[in-house]
């Protein structure tokens, strides 16, 4: 096979809106990025769609306990901020998180924070955020929670309350992720909330 007719058939794999799978490293890929749960404490059930408003990133996932879960998400395209989503890293995705609660104990909250480097809080001057320029973003929301709370610096987070998820059940979350200074690599906690005993 030549070079060329080798990337493009990379290219065509790296951008189909879905796969049956992850890829041999472990990397479930879709549109320009690709998706890991390498840190443990979850598992990714299928990854599709592109990061458009009209074909989101849906991730469909397990957590098997009520830690925290970090999401890996690396950009397999070149960046571009000003290219075609899709075909570009451009930093703005759309994302629905489709989660089944695995832990054994009821979920009374959810939170979802974004970080460029693991353990450190994503702060203003990363330009990595929850659709920080619009305080009131029709692109976050769920079905399963009746409020959300967004907190800014030191943290960039989304506190979704007023709901519950039984064990066995899962939730819906979407919002909308930007990042003016796009990175290679970022991540997403998932941090479920329960009761205190």
């Amino acid at each position: 096979m030549s070079r060329c007719l080798f990337v493009l058939v990379l290219l065509a794999c790296l951008t189909s809106s879905t796969m049956a799978g992850p890829a041999d490293d472990g990397r479930w890929y879709s549109g320009a990025y690709s998706f890991s749960d390498d840190r443990g404490g979850f598992r990714i059930i299928s990854v599709s769609g592109v990061g458009t408003s009209a074909d989101p990133f849906v991730i469909v996932q397990e957590l098997g306990s009520a830690s925290p879960a970090t999401l890996t998400i690396h950009a397999v395209l070149p960046i571009n901020p000003t290219g075609k989503v899709g075909e570009w890293v451009t930093g703005m995705l759309h994302v629905r998180v489709v989660t089944l609660n695995g832990s054994g104990l009821p979920w009374l909250g959810f939170n979802f924070e974004l970080q460029e480097i693991p353990g450190v809080p994503s702060t203003f001057g990363d330009g990595l955020s929850f659709d920080q320029r619009e305080m009131d973003s029709d692109a976050i929301g769920t079905d399963r929670f009746g409020s959300v709370g967004r907190q800014f610096e030191p943290y960039d987070r989304l506190e979704y309350r007023d709901g519950h998820v039984d064990p066995g059940e899962e939730a819906s979350f979407r919002f909308f992720i930007s990042d003016f200074t796009p990175n290679e690599r970022f991540y997403l906690v998932q941090d479920p909330m329960v009761p205190f005993s």
